[in-house]
């Protein structure tokens, strides 16, 4: 009876594996799309954000294995309609300036996700990181505002 469990729980899992959310990996982007930003900014968000954030994620092993690839597809899906830094120019500067406000309390409340930090630790914010993230948001939103007004 447990030999028909586990040879069931196989075929199942086999199956799933044919029913993808099919959310590339790797999208094309335009070069005068993506953000610009200060060096040491741009490396903290490539290697904490950029994962779900971005059309050039990094995709781990198990990207493509049901049903956790349906659960890690899905995140990547929402966080790129939320915000993709690979866009970030096309977005208006009302858009923009919105990202920025918000981007000190995600980055202290909620990102990177706590469920992606437990294979990823490397991508956990330190504490000058996040100061420096904030400076940097906060100073752009500046810009933005006084350029637009």
């Amino acid at each position: 009876m447990l030999k028909s469990f586990w040879f069931w729980v196989l075929i199942l899992f086999i199956i799933m594996q044919f029913f993808s959310l099919n959310t590339s990996a790797i999208q094309p982007i335009q070069k005068n799309e993506e953000l610009q930003a200060p060096k040491e900014v741009l490396n903290i968000l490539k290697r904490s954000c950029y994962d779900c954030h971005s059309s050039q994620v990094k995709a781990p092993w198990y990207y493509d294995i049901a049903p956790i690839s349906w659960y890690t597809q899905l995140n990547v899906k929402n966080a790129r309609n939320i915000m993709n830094f690979s866009k970030w120019n096309s977005y208006s500067k009302e858009k923009q300036v919105k990202f920025l406000e918000k981007l000190p309390k995600a980055i202290v409340i909620r990102m990177p996700l706590q469920s992606y930090l437990y294979l990823h630790e490397e991508v956990k914010l330190t504490g000058e990181e996040k100061k420096l993230l904030k400076s940097w948001s906060r100073a752009l939103k500046d810009k933005q505002l006084g350029s637009s007004y």
